[in-house]
C-alpha cells in the first residue's frame, strides 16, 4: 500500500502546532477525525508518531524522522508550484541565508545588484552553518552565504561558489598609532592584537604567519563575530586582523586605519547551493551574470 499523502500533511500540520485541538480548528476538522487521520497513518508506517504528555502531543524519535521527511516533501511541493507558475509573475523570491557572524558590508556588496529591483523581493536569514546548511537542505533556503565551504558528500550534494578573496590587514585607530611607523614584527610585538577564533580561515593564516616571524602576539580579544571585531576595533583596545571591507566605513571617515596589510592571509566568501533540478532563475543571474565584486576583492573561477 502507497503512502497517503493526506495523512501525511495531517501529521505535518499537528506536528507544527504542537496541539490537536488547535490543529483541528484550524483545518475545520473534529478532533476525532484528525485522530483517525494520523493513526492511520501511524498503522502505514508502523510506529507511534507522537505521544501525550499531560495536554501536550509530543513526537516520539520515529515521529522526529517522519516530520523531516514531511518538511522537505511539502517544502518541494511549495518549489513545484513556485517553479512552474513563474511565468507572468510580477515578483520573485530569492531565500538568502547568511551566517551570523558574516560581514554585513560583503553581504550587501554581494546582493547588491538585486537591490532596488521592483521585480524581486529578497528574504534574508541569519544563524549557525549547521542551521543554514538543514535550511538549504530542506529548500528554505536559495543559497546561503558563508566564510568557509562545506564538506560535501553523497548524502550533502552541496556546491560551494567562491565569490571573492578579500586580502586581510591590521586595523587600528588614529590616536593608538599616534603617526609610528615601522615594520610589520614591530607593530605587532608592540600592540595587542584583536582575532578572529581559532575556526576561522583568517585565524589559521595569522597563526602560521605568526610562527614563520618567530612572534607570539599578546591577544587582547578573540572574537568569531564579525561586528563585535569592528566595534573593538574602534574602541581601541588593539589592532584588528581583518578583511579591510568589514570596516570600510570607518577606514573612510578616519575613525580607523589600515596599518598594514597581512602577506598571504585571505578571507574567502562562499555561496552555497544544493543541486536542484529547477534552480531559483535570480540566484542563477546573480551567480553567473555580470554581477561585480565587492570593491578590493579578487574574484575566483
Amino acid at each position: 500500500m502507497n503512502l497517503n499523502y493526506h495523512h501525511l500533511r495531517y501529521f505535518w500540520a499537528v506536528a507544527h502546532d504542537g496541539n490537536l485541538t488547535r490543529t483541528a480548528e484550524r483545518l475545520n476538522l473534529t478532533q476525532s477525525a484528525l485522530s483517525v487521520q494520523i493513526r492511520k497513518l501511524e498503522e502505514r508506517l508502523g510506529h507511534d508518531l507522537f505521544e501525550r504528555r499531560g495536554r501536550q502531543l509530543h513526537l516520539t524519535e520515529a515521529g522526529r524522522i517522519a516530520l523531516d521527511h514531511a518538511d522537505t516533501i511539502f517544502a518541494t511541493g511549495e518549489e513545484l508550484l513556485g517553479t512552474l507558475q513563474q511565468t507572468g509573475q510580477a515578483r520573485h523570491a530569492l531565500r538568502v541565508g547568511a551566517l551570523a557572524t558574516l560581514s554585513r558590508n560583503f553581504q550587501v556588496e554581494f546582493l547588491r545588484p538585486l537591490l532596488g529591483r521592483s521585480d524581486i523581493e529578497l528574504i534574508l536569514r541569519s544563524g549557525s552553518t549547521a542551521e543554514l546548511l538543514r535550511s538549504l537542505e530542506a529548500l528554505s533556503l536559495d543559497v546561503v552565504l558563508l566564510n568557509q565551504a562545506p564538506a560535501r558528500d553523497a548524502l550533502t550534494p552541496f556546491v560551494a561558489h567562491r565569490l571573492a578573496e578579500q586580502p586581510v590587514s591590521l586595523v587600528g585607530t588614529p590616536a593608538r598609532l599616534g603617526g609610528e611607523g615601522g615594520d610589520l614584527a614591530t607593530l605587532l610585538r608592540s600592540h595587542p592584537v584583536i582575532l578572529p577564533t581559532a575556526e576561522s580561515e583568517i585565524r589559521t593564516g595569522f597563526d602560521a604567519l605568526m610562527d614563520r616571524l618567530g612572534i607570539r602576539p599578546q591577544i587582547a580579544a578573540e572574537v568569531e563575530d564579525m561586528a563585535m571585531l569592528r566595534l573593538l576595533a574602534r574602541e581601541d583596545a588593539g589592532l584588528a586582523v581583518l578583511p579591510p571591507i568589514v570596516v570600510k566605513d570607518e577606514i573612510a571617515s578616519g575613525t580607523l586605519v589600515e596599518v598594514d596589510s597581512l602577506p598571504a592571509i585571505a578571507a574567502g566568501f562562499y555561496a552555497v547551493t544544493i543541486e536542484r533540478r529547477f534552480p531559483n532563475p535570480v540566484l542563477r543571474e546573480l551567480l553567473h551574470g555580470e554581477v561585480p565584486l565587492p570593491e578590493g576583492s579578487r574574484g575566483l573561477s
